[in-house]
């Protein structure tokens, strides 16, 4: 047995100081060592920590018998996700995936591709603000929608369990279904894993639900409002919004008004979901951050 697999197995019998460290001291270091850095290096600097003090978490607390040194660097390096259980563990993988899942996610790389190298470019002179949220939009479809589905469809052609992590947001039919089963489920393991099931029975689920949406709204403060040094709460804000709608969306007024079906519920959720995004993303954070990524990455030159 490897010595990094020795180490996630002894994690796993009870260590949990090294499972939780990473996740405690490493996001805040990089934070400190990246402050006088320029805001697009801070953020992707500080989302990286964040993003794999995460995933050594799941790792080590993973309820796995002695994954391989392959499979634990695939999971830490190659895979999105945060289910490691499923991952690395003997889950059905499912149907193999079909030539339209795979063109699917090409398709999604190339829209992508399409608004950072063409739309973005050509509006970032007249329209600069518009530009950035473009090419915001660009990187998302590339990296979330894109290549985290195409590592889905290689990992699940190789019979391993790994559920993509966004599954056709634009036909949420409610809030519930919106951010339980389609968008960013690797925060959803996150979260059923760490708040909600260690709260089961011991708070209402209505604050359990408000405490998640909370810590998310946090998060994304540390990422998106402290490297912007603009837009403070907003990303809480966002996210709080989210989480009342989704207690409306469960309470009996809730359900005689059909927020959580058919078309009223479609307009709900996008209402609540995209109608507030200017506060998850300050105007500050697209000029500071995502345009100067842009340019370092060459899409734009120099602007």
């Amino acid at each position: 047995m490897s010595t990094f697999t020795s180490l996630a197995v002894d994690v796993r019998r009870g260590s949990t100081f090294i499972a939780w460290a990473p996740a405690a001291v490493v996001p805040i270091t990089v934070q400190i060592l990246t402050w006088r850095s320029p805001s697009w290096v801070m953020m992707w600097s500080v989302a990286l920590a964040i993003y794999f003090s995460l995933k050594w978490l799941t790792l080590a607390d993973a309820r796995t018998h002695s994954p391989s040194l392959a499979r634990s660097l695939s999971y830490l390096l190659l895979w999105p996700g945060m289910n490691a259980n499923a991952f690395l563990g003997h889950e059905p993988a499912g149907a193999p995936p079909t030539a339209r899942a795979w063109l699917a996610a090409f398709v999604k790389i190339a829209f992508g591709l399409m608004l950072m190298l063409v739309v973005t470019p050509w509006l970032i002179d007249d329209h600069r603000l518009l530009a950035g949220w473009c090419g915001m939009t660009g990187i998302i479809f590339v990296l979330h929608f894109g290549v985290f589905h195409l590592l889905s469809l290689v990992w699940r052609s190789r019979a391993i369990a790994a559920e993509p992590i966004m599954d056709s947001p634009l036909l949420a039919r409610s809030l519930s279904d919106f951010w339980g089963r389609r968008w960013n489920l690797a925060f959803r393991d996150l979260s059923f894993h760490y708040v909600l099931r260690p709260l089961a029975g011991r708070v209402p689920l209505t604050t359990a639900t408000l405490l998640v949406f909370t810590l998310s709204g946090f998060v994304h403060e540390w990422v998106i409002t402290v490297p912007a040094q603009s837009g403070w709460g907003g990303p809480t804000l966002y996210f709080l919004l989210q989480g009342l709608g989704l207690v409306a969306e469960k309470s009996d007024w809730g359900r005689r008004l059909g927020l959580g079906r058919g078309v009223i519920g479609q307009v709900s959720c996008a209402a609540v979901t995209i109608g507030p995004v200017g506060l998850l993303f300050p105007a500050a954070f697209v000029l500071r951050v995502i345009i100067p990524t842009l340019t370092a990455c060459g899409v734009l030159n120099g602007t």
